[in-house]
């Protein structure tokens, strides 16, 4: 991994909101308990080095819905919440490009390289990464700093949490982003 902090890696924190909270809801079997802790290492090495950062909030179109502006489940995890000034954006859609001005804001800072993690790694994490791939990011998706859910196939079958997560990031290694884990990505920026 070549990623340095001369770099100015921006970190995009996605949907870490406590929505998630209910594991039951979104289909059982999270993997990954530590996502958030790890996501924390990341929020920390990010404001120390006052590198650039976006938090992602997901929204939704129905108001009353789990991440809707009415239910407590929109807000952030308070283990990852924003810091007044840091820069929040919202959005309704999977791909936090969609609807939103991050990339506008990722290129007028000139920032090339992007460093992904949040919930879920099947969805909204993985909509991004393929989005930032596909404009051209250098992308880093942090694997032991996402999670997700299990969910049932097109047959009834069931897969659980770590399959959905293990086949997610196989999807995107080395075709819209670079796999890395937490330790290893701060240990190399210093």
């Amino acid at each position: 991994m070549s990623l340095t902090k001369e770099d100015l890696p921006a970190l995009i924190l996605i949907d870490i909101q406590k929505a998630f909270d209910d594991e039951e809801y979104w289909g059982g079997t999270r993997n990954n308990p530590e996502a958030e802790e790890n996501a924390r290492k990341l929020l920390d090495y990010w404001r120390a080095n006052q590198l650039p950062l976006f938090h992602i909030q997901h929204i939704s179109v129905n108001p009353d819905a789990k991440h809707g502006i009415n239910s407590p489940g929109h807000e952030f995890k308070d283990l990852v919440k924003p810091l007044p000034g840091e820069i929040i954006i919202q959005k309704s859609v999977n791909s936090s490009f969609i609807g939103t001005n991050l990339k506008e804001q990722l290129d007028d800072k000139g920032i090339r390289n992007v460093v992904i993690a949040g919930l879920t790694t099947d969805h909204c994490v993985s909509t991004t990464t393929r989005m930032a791939g596909n404009y051209g990011y250098e992308t880093y998706i942090v694997a032991d700093a996402t999670a997700t859910f299990g969910k049932k196939g097109i047959h009834g079958e069931y897969y659980n949490g770590e399959t959905m997560h293990l086949t997610a990031l196989a999807q995107l290694n080395e075709e819209f982003a670079t796999v890395v884990y937490t330790q290893a990505l701060i240990h190399s920026m210093k």
